[in-house]
């Protein structure tokens, strides 16, 4: 464990790096936090032996971590919360020792790169095999941060995760002490400056950053011009309204047609209802398709609402105001939602198609709530050239705005608008560099209304087009670090000017 006199340091950086990650990360994170969080462990590092390291490590990340907790156990059984909050601490603490290794072995460009490389292979890897994708990613700590997220449209989420421990990396790196034959010096002993080859590494580093940063305040400088098109949203976290079937669906459809007007005279050209707003059956199917079809006529737009279709299907059924399009007052078009919830939607069976309307302004697409969680699908409507998203959707209150936000990342990494209709929730309109148009928290009333005018341009992007090459790319250096044997360097190794 350690001498003594190490775990006072050992202690407080565990800490630290606790505290930042709990404000840092979770549903409603500090964003600025999670750049400084791995810091203290990482300064660390090559100062303590590699059990106190591990330790110290494992604890803050876990510790940071208790903040999905309480949220967790209303959404996932206790040994899933275990794995959740446990496997990652685990992973965290012996990618810290393998910086160590480098960092001691005076190997600094090794040390920069590791952490970076290896926690991005993993959440890449995480997410192939995870049913909630993309869910808990630490990129999506960033959603605050508008200049950072405009490099999704190039990668994707994984650089976002690489930069937040490249960060710290190369600041632990460039003060890390000089090494003494592969033994950390006690934590006590005085930093030796050395400029000539780190400042190499500190101004490769820059550049990097600074290159994000720019390119970053350019595309949000360079919106490019579109039409615009006005949409409301509709929905109601009301007990007595929510989800019910049979002829009581009925009565809640007639509620709902009842406020379309008022959003029509405010411009609405799309109304979104949200996701699972009534169980449709052969009892009301008839009447319900007509009462909507009717309202899509007579307000002159297009009204899109999320219903379950007994018995298996979560559907979006879209009603035209062109008579044609909808004979019969049937819709003139339906969706099914790609990605269930595990546990809650077990019984439903999962669509495999994804639909497009054609509408004045160029394509719009359907989705439904968590299939906003998976990168793929949405990157798929992207190179479907889409400019707008119609989203019902249903959270669970607290985590509202994470999940809210999520989705609009999706529209930062494919080049669309998005329109979220959520229940429980936060109302959403989007445009596709990711700043909120308008938002607003349901729930105050029996019925939540939102109308916004969003400006929508398909703008097909690096990430439409390659996909995950940089999750790939890491994969690829994680792979080197791991299993390429390396000779011990000397601390005077050399680093390339940029």
């Amino acid at each position: 464990m350690g001498s003594k006199p190490s775990r006072i340091p050992a202690i407080l950086a565990a800490i630290l790096t606790a505290v930042a990650y709990y404000y840092g990360t979770g549903l409603h994170p500090h964003w600025y936090m999670t750049w400084l969080a791995p810091l203290p462990i990482l300064f660390l590092a090559p100062r303590v032996g590699r059990w106190t390291l591990w330790l110290a490590a494992f604890l803050a990340f876990a510790a940071g971590g208790a903040n999905m907790a309480a949220y967790m156990t209303k959404v996932a059984p206790v040994p899933i919360i275990i794995l959740a909050i446990f496997g990652p601490s685990l992973l965290f603490a012996w990618f810290v020792l393998i910086f160590r290794r480098f960092v001691v072995r005076g190997q600094l460009i090794r040390a920069t790169f590791a952490l970076p490389s290896l926690w991005v292979a993993w959440e890449y890897l995480s997410e192939l095999a995870s049913p909630h994708s993309t869910f808990g990613n630490l990129a999506y700590s960033q959603l605050d941060c508008l200049p950072i997220l405009q490099l999704a449209s190039l990668t994707g989420i994984w650089s976002i995760s690489f930069l937040l421990f490249l960060f710290p990396s190369t600041i632990a790196v460039l003060v890390a002490p000089p090494v003494t034959d592969g033994v950390p010096p006690p934590c006590h002993s005085s930093i030796v400056a050395r400029v000539g080859y780190r400042q190499s590494l500190a101004l490769v580093v820059a550049v990097i950053f600074v290159s994000v940063l720019i390119y970053g305040e350019l595309r949000l400088k360079n919106t490019p011009q579109g039409s615009t098109v006005t949409i409301g949203l509709l929905n109601s976290d009301q007990p007595h309204i929510r989800f019910e079937k049979g002829s009581a669906a009925i009565e809640v459809i007639r509620n709902y047609v009842a406020r379309i007007p008022a959003l029509a005279q405010q411009g609405a050209q799309f109304v979104v209802i949200s996701e699972k707003s009534i169980r449709l059956d052969d009892s009301n199917i008839a009447q319900i398709d007509q009462l909507l079809a009717q309202s899509a006529r007579d307000n002159h737009l297009t009204i899109v609402i999320g219903v379950q279709h007994m018995p298996n299907l979560n559907e979006s059924r879209v009603y035209s105001p062109e008579p044609s399009a909808t004979p019969q007052f049937t819709p003139s078009a339906t969706y099914e939602k790609h990605h269930m919830l595990p546990a809650f939607e077990s019984d439903l069976l999962p669509g495999t198609t994804r639909t497009l309307l054609n509408e004045r302004f160029g394509i719009a697409g359907l989705t439904i709530c968590k299939d906003m969680d998976f990168p793929a699908l949405s990157r798929q409507y992207g190179n479907d050239h889409a400019s707008l998203l119609l989203v019902p959707a249903w959270d669970f209150v607290d985590d509202g705005w994470l999940h809210g936000r999520m989705a609009i990342l999706r529209g930062v990494e494919s080049g669309f608008a998005i329109a979220r209709s959520a229940r429980m929730g936060i109302l959403t309109l989007s445009d596709n560099r990711g700043r909120v148009i308008a938002e607003k928290t349901t729930g105050a009333s029996d019925f939540d209304t939102l109308v916004g005018t969003l400006t929508v341009h398909q703008e097909t992007t690096l990430y439409d087009h390659l996909g995950d090459w940089f999750a790939w790319l890491n994969l690829a250096i994680a792979a080197i670090l791991l299993f390429l044997p390396n000779r011990r360097r000397s601390e005077q190794e050399k680093v390339p000017s940029p």
